[in-house]
């Protein structure tokens, strides 16, 4: 083999390497168990997804639980039924009561588990989704959902890493970021009532009168020399 078919040789093989450890590390990916949507806004109600998706090929998954932080707590938590799948809803007492509706909420859903029955536990290959509404939002930036995933032989996966800047984790829990109400635009009422009040809009040339005095001097100065040049135009003669 030659020095130059050895050097394509070589650089073949890195090659290959790199594409096969890039292909490795994305498979964890898109094993994690997420929550959809990504984003939900403050003091709404969201409808939750917890995809969870079977990451091993020899077992089944047959429990998922899903904690819900204490520092943000939901006010309201709803569960819609899956069908092969039982769900107990645990709640906790709030050091600080929350508000909802006028009313004094005391407690709170900590955490959501669901049990598979015989017949419908996520097998190798397939993923299950859990629905949950909850609201109102928490007024927090980000709300992390630790989840733990049990198989069928016993082991137990810890979705329970909270993102980092910078950082990927290895079991990352899921999180929905939350983002603020959107700024109301003032309505018709309140620009009726601006208007009575005497507010008047400002005039597009700052106030000053400047562009609208320099448009009729150009007027006049254009009048008064076609006035000139059609005194100026000879006559014809007459007969």
């Amino acid at each position: 083999m030659t020095i130059g078919a050895r050097a394509r040789w070589r650089a073949a093989v890195v090659t290959v390497a790199a594409a096969a450890m890039i292909g490795l590390s994305a498979v964890p990916a898109a094993a994690h168990v997420t929550v959809n949507p990504k984003e939900a806004t403050v003091g709404g109600y969201a409808r939750l997804t917890f995809r969870v998706p079977n990451e091993k090929g020899d077992a089944s998954t047959v429990k998922v639980e899903v904690a819900l932080p204490e520092d943000a707590p939901f006010a309201s938590v709803s569960i819609k039924p899956t069908p092969g799948w039982t769900v107990v809803v645990e709640k906790r007492k709030l050091a600080t009561p929350i508000k909802n509706h006028d009313t004094e909420i005391t407690e709170a859903a900590s955490k959501i588990t669901w049990t598979a029955d015989a017949a419908s536990a996520v097998k190798p290959g397939q993923f299950q989704e859990f629905d949950v509404s909850a609201g109102p939002v928490p007024e927090v930036s980000q709300v992390v959902f630790k989840a733990l995933q049990t198989y069928s032989d016993g082991d137990v996966v810890r979705w329970i890493d909270e993102p980092k800047p910078g950082e990927e984790a290895e079991h990352p829990a899921p999180v929905l970021k939350v983002v603020p109400k959107p700024v109301a635009a003032a309505s018709p009422a309140a620009a009726a009532g601006n208007s009575a009040s005497g507010a008047t809009p400002a005039s597009s040339d700052g106030g000053n009168g400047w562009p609208l005095g320099l448009s009729i001097a150009a007027l006049v100065v254009a009048l008064a020399a076609l006035g000139l040049a059609l005194r100026g135009k000879p006559t014809a003669a007459q007969p």
